[in-house]
Protein backbone atom coordinates (compact mmCIF):
# COMPACT_ATOMS: atom_id res chain seq x y z
CA UNK A 1 0.00 0.00 0.00
CA UNK A 2 1.22 3.76 -0.73
CA UNK A 3 2.04 5.88 1.79
CA UNK A 4 0.81 8.78 1.64
CA UNK A 5 2.36 11.83 3.94
CA UNK A 6 0.01 14.59 5.48
CA UNK A 7 1.39 17.72 6.95
CA UNK A 8 -0.61 18.63 9.78
CA UNK A 9 -0.81 21.52 12.43
CA UNK A 10 -1.62 21.04 16.54
CA UNK A 11 -4.61 22.58 17.04
CA UNK A 12 -5.42 25.42 19.97
CA UNK A 13 -9.04 26.24 19.87
CA UNK A 14 -11.65 24.00 19.88
CA UNK A 15 -15.84 23.78 19.80
CA UNK A 16 -18.26 24.42 17.14
CA UNK A 17 -16.71 27.31 16.05
CA UNK A 18 -13.73 26.69 15.87
CA UNK A 19 -14.15 23.84 13.68
CA UNK A 20 -16.46 25.92 11.28
CA UNK A 21 -13.68 28.39 11.26
CA UNK A 22 -11.06 25.51 10.75
CA UNK A 23 -13.25 24.29 7.46
CA UNK A 24 -13.81 27.57 6.10
CA UNK A 25 -10.10 27.78 5.81
CA UNK A 26 -10.25 24.32 3.51
CA UNK A 27 -9.08 22.58 6.29
CA UNK A 28 -10.23 19.48 8.31
CA UNK A 29 -10.26 19.40 12.27
CA UNK A 30 -8.66 15.61 13.35
CA UNK A 31 -7.69 14.11 16.37
CA UNK A 32 -4.58 11.27 16.71
CA UNK A 33 -4.56 8.87 19.17
CA UNK A 34 -3.32 5.13 20.28
CA UNK A 35 -0.87 3.24 21.86
CA UNK A 36 -1.30 4.81 25.45
CA UNK A 37 -0.70 8.77 23.78
CA UNK A 38 -2.68 11.60 25.16
CA UNK A 39 -5.27 12.28 22.03
CA UNK A 40 -3.59 14.77 20.02
CA UNK A 41 -5.77 18.02 18.36
CA UNK A 42 -4.56 18.82 14.71
CA UNK A 43 -5.98 20.09 11.44
CA UNK A 44 -5.13 17.95 8.06
CA UNK A 45 -4.99 19.76 4.96
CA UNK A 46 -8.61 19.29 3.11
CA UNK A 47 -7.99 18.84 -0.62
CA UNK A 48 -4.99 16.23 0.24
CA UNK A 49 -6.62 14.80 2.86
CA UNK A 50 -9.67 13.83 0.93
CA UNK A 51 -7.82 12.24 -1.80
CA UNK A 52 -5.50 10.27 0.70
CA UNK A 53 -8.75 9.07 2.14
CA UNK A 54 -10.45 8.08 -1.18
CA UNK A 55 -9.21 4.39 0.07
CA UNK A 56 -10.60 3.86 3.55
CA UNK A 57 -7.17 1.66 4.73
CA UNK A 58 -4.80 4.04 3.36
CA UNK A 59 -1.53 4.40 5.45
CA UNK A 60 -1.04 7.84 6.51
CA UNK A 61 2.58 9.66 7.21
CA UNK A 62 1.46 12.54 10.03
CA UNK A 63 3.99 15.44 9.81
CA UNK A 64 3.64 17.49 12.79
CA UNK A 65 6.35 19.53 14.21
CA UNK A 66 9.15 17.80 12.30
CA UNK A 67 8.14 14.26 14.14
CA UNK A 68 6.26 11.53 11.86
CA UNK A 69 3.56 9.21 12.74
CA UNK A 70 2.20 6.32 10.80
CA UNK A 71 -2.19 6.24 11.54
CA UNK A 72 -5.18 4.84 9.87
CA UNK A 73 -8.26 6.56 9.74
CA UNK A 74 -10.81 4.67 12.12
CA UNK A 75 -13.52 6.81 11.50
CA UNK A 76 -14.27 9.64 8.92
CA UNK A 77 -17.63 12.10 9.38
CA UNK A 78 -18.80 13.83 6.54
CA UNK A 79 -21.13 16.37 5.49
CA UNK A 80 -24.72 14.69 4.94
CA UNK A 81 -25.26 17.14 2.01
CA UNK A 82 -21.65 18.71 1.05
CA UNK A 83 -18.40 16.90 -0.11
CA UNK A 84 -16.81 18.02 2.45
CA UNK A 85 -15.05 15.77 5.35
CA UNK A 86 -16.33 17.46 8.38
CA UNK A 87 -13.41 15.75 11.11
CA UNK A 88 -11.53 12.15 11.29
CA UNK A 89 -10.35 10.14 13.82
CA UNK A 90 -6.83 8.51 13.00
CA UNK A 91 -5.47 5.66 15.10
CA UNK A 92 -2.01 5.68 15.28
CA UNK A 93 0.59 2.34 14.28
CA UNK A 94 3.62 0.83 14.26
CA UNK A 95 5.48 -1.08 11.68
CA UNK A 96 4.89 -4.68 11.86
CA UNK A 97 1.77 -4.10 14.06
CA UNK A 98 -1.23 -5.83 12.96
CA UNK A 99 -4.72 -4.68 12.75
CA UNK A 100 -8.26 -5.62 11.93
CA UNK A 101 -10.02 -3.90 8.96
CA UNK A 102 -12.77 -3.85 6.42
CA UNK A 103 -11.36 -4.63 2.57
CA UNK A 104 -13.83 -4.33 -0.13
CA UNK A 105 -15.07 -7.23 -1.87
CA UNK A 106 -14.64 -7.02 -5.52
CA UNK A 107 -16.58 -10.15 -7.46
CA UNK A 108 -15.05 -10.44 -11.15
CA UNK A 109 -17.24 -12.38 -14.08
CA UNK A 110 -20.90 -13.99 -14.38
CA UNK A 111 -22.53 -16.40 -13.37
CA UNK A 112 -24.08 -19.34 -14.92
CA UNK A 113 -27.24 -18.61 -17.20
CA UNK A 114 -30.89 -17.75 -15.08
CA UNK A 115 -29.04 -16.92 -12.15
CA UNK A 116 -29.22 -14.01 -9.70
CA UNK A 117 -25.98 -13.19 -7.63
CA UNK A 118 -26.22 -11.19 -4.31
CA UNK A 119 -23.54 -10.52 -2.20
CA UNK A 120 -24.32 -10.67 1.62
CA UNK A 121 -20.87 -8.86 2.87
CA UNK A 122 -19.62 -5.88 0.36
CA UNK A 123 -16.31 -6.34 2.54
CA UNK A 124 -14.52 -8.81 4.26
CA UNK A 125 -13.26 -8.16 7.78
CA UNK A 126 -9.34 -9.20 7.88
CA UNK A 127 -5.97 -9.48 10.41
CA UNK A 128 -2.93 -7.79 8.33
CA UNK A 129 0.29 -5.88 9.11
CA UNK A 130 -0.48 -2.08 9.35
CA UNK A 131 2.29 -1.34 6.75
CA UNK A 132 0.41 -3.87 4.04
CA UNK A 133 -3.08 -4.30 4.47
CA UNK A 134 -4.43 -4.86 0.93
CA UNK A 135 -6.47 -2.51 -1.32
CA UNK A 136 -9.21 -4.90 -2.19
CA UNK A 137 -10.06 -8.67 -2.41
CA UNK A 138 -11.49 -10.58 -5.47
CA UNK A 139 -13.69 -13.48 -5.91
CA UNK A 140 -14.52 -15.06 -9.50
CA UNK A 141 -18.27 -16.02 -10.34
CA UNK A 142 -17.31 -17.03 -13.86
CA UNK A 143 -19.83 -19.73 -14.56
CA UNK A 144 -20.97 -20.69 -11.33
CA UNK A 145 -24.33 -22.61 -11.17
CA UNK A 146 -27.43 -21.76 -9.07
CA UNK A 147 -27.31 -23.52 -5.73
CA UNK A 148 -23.45 -21.74 -4.97
CA UNK A 149 -22.89 -20.83 -2.30
CA UNK A 150 -19.37 -18.63 -1.39
CA UNK A 151 -18.35 -18.52 2.62
CA UNK A 152 -15.70 -16.27 4.07
CA UNK A 153 -13.78 -19.08 4.25
CA UNK A 154 -13.74 -19.92 0.49
CA UNK A 155 -12.29 -16.12 0.00
CA UNK A 156 -8.33 -16.55 -0.92
CA UNK A 157 -6.84 -13.92 1.24
CA UNK A 158 -3.68 -12.21 -0.35
CA UNK A 159 -0.30 -13.10 1.46
CA UNK A 160 0.06 -12.05 5.10
CA UNK A 161 -3.28 -11.55 5.65
CA UNK A 162 -6.11 -13.68 7.95
CA UNK A 163 -9.50 -13.91 7.79
CA UNK A 164 -10.61 -12.17 10.92
CA UNK A 165 -14.66 -12.40 10.86
CA UNK A 166 -16.90 -15.72 11.33
CA UNK A 167 -15.76 -18.21 8.50
CA UNK A 168 -18.99 -19.31 8.26
CA UNK A 169 -20.49 -15.84 6.90
CA UNK A 170 -22.38 -16.03 3.82
CA UNK A 171 -20.80 -13.92 1.37
CA UNK A 172 -22.07 -14.45 -2.04
CA UNK A 173 -25.14 -16.25 -2.87
CA UNK A 174 -26.33 -17.93 -6.64
CA UNK A 175 -29.71 -18.80 -6.89
CA UNK A 176 -32.04 -19.58 -9.44
CA UNK A 177 -33.70 -16.77 -11.48
CA UNK A 178 -37.43 -16.93 -11.04
CA UNK A 179 -39.44 -17.05 -14.52
CA UNK A 180 -42.01 -14.20 -15.62
CA UNK A 181 -44.38 -17.67 -15.70
CA UNK A 182 -43.11 -18.51 -11.85
CA UNK A 183 -43.50 -14.73 -10.72
CA UNK A 184 -47.13 -14.68 -12.13
CA UNK A 185 -48.50 -17.63 -11.05
CA UNK A 186 -47.42 -16.94 -7.19
CA UNK A 187 -48.79 -13.13 -7.42
CA UNK A 188 -51.80 -14.72 -8.34
CA UNK A 189 -51.64 -17.54 -5.84
CA UNK A 190 -51.07 -14.81 -3.43
CA UNK A 191 -54.30 -12.52 -4.66
CA UNK A 192 -56.39 -15.68 -4.69
CA UNK A 193 -55.37 -16.02 -0.93
CA UNK A 194 -55.69 -12.73 -0.10
CA UNK A 195 -59.29 -12.60 -1.46
CA UNK A 196 -60.51 -15.53 0.32
CA UNK A 197 -59.59 -14.07 3.37
CA UNK A 198 -61.65 -10.88 2.58
CA UNK A 199 -64.61 -12.91 1.46
CA UNK A 200 -64.48 -15.28 4.98
CA UNK A 201 -67.98 -14.47 6.86
CA UNK A 202 -67.02 -12.98 9.95
CA UNK A 203 -68.10 -15.25 13.04
CA UNK A 204 -71.71 -14.15 14.50
CA UNK A 205 -71.06 -12.06 18.02
CA UNK A 206 -72.51 -14.20 21.05
CA UNK A 207 -75.92 -14.22 22.45
CA UNK A 208 -75.91 -12.28 25.44
CA UNK A 209 -76.31 -14.73 28.47
CA UNK A 210 -79.94 -15.20 29.83
CA UNK A 211 -79.91 -13.68 33.01
CA UNK A 212 -82.15 -15.24 35.93
CA UNK A 213 -85.77 -13.60 35.98
CA UNK A 214 -85.84 -12.07 39.63
CA UNK A 215 -88.03 -14.03 42.04
CA UNK A 216 -91.62 -13.45 42.63
CA UNK A 217 -92.87 -10.91 45.25
CA UNK A 218 -93.87 -13.23 48.10
CA UNK A 219 -91.83 -16.05 47.21
CA UNK A 220 -89.38 -17.74 49.60
CA UNK A 221 -86.90 -20.21 49.33
CA UNK A 222 -87.84 -23.21 51.24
Amino acid sequence: MSDLTLNAEKRTQFGKGAARKIRRDHKIPAVMYGHGADPIHITLPGHDTMMALKNPNALLTIVLDGDEKLALAKDVQRDAIKPIIEHVDLVIVRKGEKVVVDIPLHVEGEAGPDTVVTVDHPTIQVEAEATDIPESVSVSIEGLPAGTQILAKDVVLPQGSALAMDEEALVINITAMISEEALEAELSEAEEAAGMEQEAPEAPAEAPAAQEAPAAEGEQAE
